[in-house]
């Protein structure tokens, strides 16, 4: 019913906006055609200056109602290197905006037609090329280069004492992988992924060295200044990983791993009293569209103090141990693997 009511909104619309533009029509008629060209050029060029000022006092009451309040404070090293160099780019395309706008809007009234004005024409000059194309490539050529020196270093060698995590994304979720007490990943093949025999990323249990892996849906926990490289899959269709807080962003690509490195500067805790929001949550989003459940492939990034991350990481079972648990009988040698398991120390982490 309300898709019919709008359509109707829509078709009265159009048919208003006809009979006003024949009205004007017949009444040009009737005046005359020169009358009513000069008429309506008086008109538009007042309905420009109007447009130029309402256009700027709505441009300056966005800019204070949202400044701060649509990304928020930048939680990450990386992520505050991209927010100057967007305030930059920003700053030299406003001052540009302004300046064409209002000149494109003041002509348009200063120099409507009239008989006592004769219009000056030059099909070239040489000057004026150079100025308008020399100080634009210039100004993007300053601007690219520091995107690009940005862009090497989130996706250049991490530091050493950086910790790794596997994301991988699948319709519609998140999987995340931390290496075990080895600190090194192990072995996986896509043929042998099984959401029904738990083995999600299709670990290879041959090998001993993913015998300790972590792997966790939804929820990933990173360690407050403490470098973290993420190592980034696709189970099925392109996704993207978006991490708006830390300004971070990698395409997620079926069988080409990429990554990209940053240190968050904040802890969860920390962000929820600083936004004055008790419900804050950094988000991990799918930028990139990818099927009819895109706008629900959503998931939690926990950044939490040294000793919290690692005893959460001495709560979690390894994959190996749960599959290995779910496979054998309930006898004292499959109690034994789950206790191993469950106990298994985690890995300290190095901090700044």
């Amino acid at each position: 019913m309300s898709t019919i009511f709008l359509f109707a909104i829509l078709l009265m619309g159009f048919v208003i906006t006809f009979q006003i533009a024949k009205a004007s029509e017949y009444v040009g008629i009737l005046k005359g055609e020169k009358k009513n060209n000069e008429q309506n050029n008086r008109i538009n060029g007042f309905l420009m200056i109007v447009f130029l000022v309402l256009g700027l006092i709505g441009v300056y009451w966005c800019n204070e109602l949202f400044k701060g309040k649509i990304l928020g404070k930048a939680a990450s090293d990386h992520g505050e290197k991209i927010d100057s160099m967007l305030y930059i780019t920003i700053a030299i395309t406003g001052v540009v905006f302004f300046i064409t706008q209002i000149l494109l809007f003041w002509f348009s009234f200063k120099y409507q037609y009239s008989e006592k004005r004769k219009g000056y024409y030059f099909p070239h000059n040489n000057k004026l090329e150079v100025i308008w194309t020399v100080v634009p490539a210039i100004a993007l050529t300053v601007l690219v280069g520091f995107g690009l020196m940005y862009w090497y270093q989130i996706t250049g060698e991490a530091p050493k004492n950086a910790m790794e995590v596997e994301v991988t994304g699948k319709q519609f979720n998140w999987i995340f992988r931390y290496p075990g007490k080895d600190n090194v990943f192990g072995n996986k093949y896509y043929k042998n992924i099984s959401d029904a025999e738990n083995n999600s990323l299709g670990l290879l249990w041959d090998d001993p060295k993913t015998h300790d892996d972590i792997v966790v849906t939804n929820t990933m926990y990173l360690v407050v200044n403490q470098p973290v490289k993420l190592i980034i899959n696709s189970r099925d269709v392109i996704h993207d990983v978006g991490l708006v807080a830390f300004r971070m962003k990698m395409d997620a690509v079926p069988g080409t791993p990429t990554t990209m490195w940053f240190t968050p500067k904040y802890t969860t805790q920390e962000m929820k009293k600083m936004t004055n929001n008790p419900d804050f949550e950094y988000e991990i989003s799918c930028d990139q569209m990818c099927g009819k459940s895109h706008f629900s492939m959503k998931g939690t990034v926990q950044v939490v103090s040294p000793e919290e991350f690692i005893l959460w990481r001495a709560k979690q079972v390894p994959n190996y141990a749960q599959v290995m648990k779910d496979k054998m009988p309930s006898t004292p040698a499959a109690d034994s693997v789950k206790t191993t398991a469950v106990n298994m120390p985690a890995k300290l982490v190095a901090t700044n």
